[in-house]
């Protein structure tokens, strides 16, 4: 393996160490506030280590994660807490990322945290989309300092 390649891995975590840090300290300081949920920690990954994917780009990250935490409340509101309002919450965003032409993998666990722990719409703006916009400016920032191409 060269150095280059190990060089790079180390950054990249690097990166994923303090983003993700960064979202667990403000969520202990602010103390009964989510900041960070599981799919950050995928959507890390894309931009520290494919960075270069249109599965990394802004538009993806944002409308990828806020289009399907919405489709999450949709579906809850609509259909309720029911075990078939998982799948359908997950096609739905699915459908509407494809759509949108904003697919973002990690996003597709968003409906899934709604309709688990019952979030409204409130969950759509924060922490989804403070926090995916925070991982954007982030991975920007991160990126440039690097002089890795991003977006």
């Amino acid at each position: 393996m060269n150095n280059n390649k190990i060089i790079n891995a180390l950054l990249s975590a690097l990166g994923a160490l303090i983003f993700i840090s960064l979202l667990a300290f403000l969520e202990n300081l602010f103390d009964g506030s989510i900041w960070l949920i599981p799919p950050f920690g995928a959507s890390m990954v894309l931009v520290m280590a494919v960075h270069e994917s249109p599965l990394a780009k802004p538009t993806n990250i944002l409308l990828g994660h806020i289009l399907s935490a919405l489709s999450g409340v949709i579906i809850l509101y609509v259909i309720g807490d029911h075990f078939l309002a998982l799948g359908l919450s997950v096609g739905f965003a699915i459908f509407v990322m494809i759509i949108t032409n904003t697919i973002h993998p990690p996003a597709g666990a968003n409906p899934i945290i709604v309709i688990l722990t019952g979030q409204g719409i409130l969950f759509v703006l924060f922490p989804v989309a403070i926090g995916a916009l925070m991982l954007v400016i982030f991975a920007y920032l991160y990126n440039k300092l690097l002089k890795r191409d991003y977006p």
